[in-house]
């Protein structure tokens, strides 16, 4: 349940969602923690089934993967083999470039940067057939005193994720499941997101982890390089 959908009352309450921060407590975290969880949802003939009429569902762990997912078949069905498609950093790449040759894919580096400007690059990947989604804690954050709150939401605590883990690159069958495994592991953190990853079938992750005064890379252990 690390990449729950119905995180949005956290969400919300941590002024990551569509309605103002919530004055944060113990108590009030507790009670959010109640209307989170795959359990709290089921789908019945078409129709989505709530437990509760407060849970609420968010589709940000997969939302851009799946759009990238739909605009890349529809391009094949329209006959386009060579394409890219990426929406806020998910990819779906299949055959070449207008030059013939593969596409070259680029992992951000890493660096506080809320208004996007700063596009340097943290590694490269060279292919022909692609879905790579990218997860991580560096533009999408505030500062609350000098407490550091990333828009990352741990459902089985309730908080931002405190840990070294920056940013989670994740290649998939899928760019929606690729979207969705990237925040699972930005949740977990390196070791279990490594863990995670090395035990689904087709998927491959490359961690960038804090260092005290550099940048850790962590692969899984069959990433295409």
């Amino acid at each position: 349940d690390v990449c729950s959908s119905d995180l949005a009352p956290l969400v919300n309450a941590w002024g990551f969602g569509f309605q103002n921060k919530a004055t944060i407590t113990p108590q009030r975290i507790d009670s959010l923690r109640e209307l989170v969880g795959y359990d709290k949802v089921s789908l019945v003939q078409h129709h989505i089934r709530k437990s509760d009429s407060r849970v609420q569902m968010d589709a940000g762990a997969i939302a851009k993967g799946f759009a990238c997912d739909q605009v890349a078949k529809r391009l094949q069905q329209l006959g386009c083999q060579n394409l890219l498609v990426e929406i806020g950093g998910e990819i779906v790449a299949k055959g070449t470039n207008s030059q013939g040759q593969p596409w070259t894919i680029g992992i951000s580096k890493p660096v506080d940067d809320p208004a996007g400007m700063q596009r340097q690059l943290q590694d490269k990947l060279t292919t022909t057939d692609l879905c790579m989604a990218t997860s991580g804690n560096y533009r999408n954050f505030y500062y609350e005193g000098t407490e550091r709150r990333s828009h990352t939401i741990d459902p089985r605590t309730g908080y931002p994720v405190q840990h070294s883990l920056l940013s989670a690159s994740v290649t998939a069958s899928s760019c929606m499941r690729a979207d969705a495994l990237a925040t699972a592991c930005m949740v977990m953190g390196e070791d279990d997101a490594i863990r995670l990853i090395d035990k689904v079938a087709d998927a491959e992750c490359y961690l960038i982890i804090a260092e005290q005064d550099s940048l850790r890379i962590r692969t899984s252990t069959h990433w295409l390089k």
